[in-house]
């Protein structure tokens, strides 16, 4: 995804080894860098506008895979897959390379890992671009409802009773006509999203599997942030979109009334994946944004 890009590994305090791609070299610390975080059992595949937008505008950028995400190792022990650790693991990554400061952009569970980040290592952060999320346990808002509450613990049943066929569901999902269109209806602008996305996107979380899912989408549950929100002292810009079906979008307003400095940029048709639907608007805000608040 990104044109000039180099590869490596990351080798963690706990012997886990975690995988990035950068366009620099050596950090030049007169030029903005910029990190992104993905979501729940998503890739850097929901960042490709952003990547080759801001690569081309001569920005430094870090992308990289969580442990126990598609290239990192870590899957083995996934009660250590938590926001804490993808967060120390992050700033560890960050100052192994060099980085003393960075523009981090999240999107969706992506947005908690930047929260986490600002709360554990806040001298790391210049600004936080938070895309399509909220502070608030997920299973109480997702869909604008608490229908989770009660389809979690069904889905965890099945999950422990018949392991294989819930495995096997998962990684077919994205050959399923049926997922594959239930996906595309709820989560996206279907007149701007392409059906290849929607494949490539449940290709990967095929990948991944359901213990991941299970784990992450807890720690979405118990992630105790919003009594640090206040403190963090950073420039944010909160996208959303107002046809956003997963996280509803006044679950993002929530948000920026309670970070100090956040700015706010809501887009009228975009569904969860705004910088998707309509990536040259958010570019050209993120750009915007960055230049403003770049030292």
């Amino acid at each position: 995804m990104l044109k000039n890009s180099e590869s490596n590994f990351y080798r963690t305090p706990d012997f886990e080894q975690l995988f990035f791609s950068k366009n620099f070299t050596e950090v030049d610390h007169t030029r903005p860098v910029l990190v992104f975080n993905y979501g729940l059992v998503c890739s850097n595949h929901h960042w490709r506008y952003q990547l080759s937008y801001f690569e081309e505008k001569g920005h430094q950028i870090l992308i990289h895979d969580y442990r126990g995400h598609f290239r990192s190792s870590g899957s083995h022990d996934v009660a250590k897959i938590t926001f804490t650790q993808i967060a120390q693991d992050t700033a560890g990554l960050c100052s192994y390379l060099g980085i003393k400061k960075a523009h981090f952009l999240g999107h969706s569970m992506g947005v908690n890992i930047c929260l986490q980040i600002a709360k554990e290592t806040p001298e790391l952060v210049s600004s936080m671009i938070l895309i399509s999320g909220t502070f608030m346990p997920v299973k109480d808002i997702m869909f604008d409802t608490n229908l989770m509450d009660f389809v979690t613990p069904v889905l965890e049943t099945f999950k422990s009773k018949y392991p294989e066929i819930l495995k096997k569901i998962w990684t077919s999902s994205g050959v399923n006509p049926l997922v594959k269109g239930i996906i595309h209806a709820t989560g996206f602008n279907k007149n701007k999203v392409s059906k290849e996305f929607i494949e490539i996107y449940l290709n990967r979380v095929g990948q991944l599997g359901p213990d991941v899912f299970f784990q992450l989408f807890t720690e979405m549950t118990k992630q105790n942030i919003v009594s640090s929100l206040d403190r963090m002292n950073v420039p944010a810009l909160v996208i959303g979109g107002h046809n956003d079906n997963v996280i509803p979008n006044h679950l993002q307003r929530s948000l920026a009334g309670l970070l100090p400095r956040a700015e706010s940029y809501y887009l009228y048709a975009g569904s969860h994946v705004p910088q998707v639907d309509y990536p040259e608007l958010v570019n050209e805000r993120i750009d915007l944004f960055i230049s403003q608040h770049s030292t």
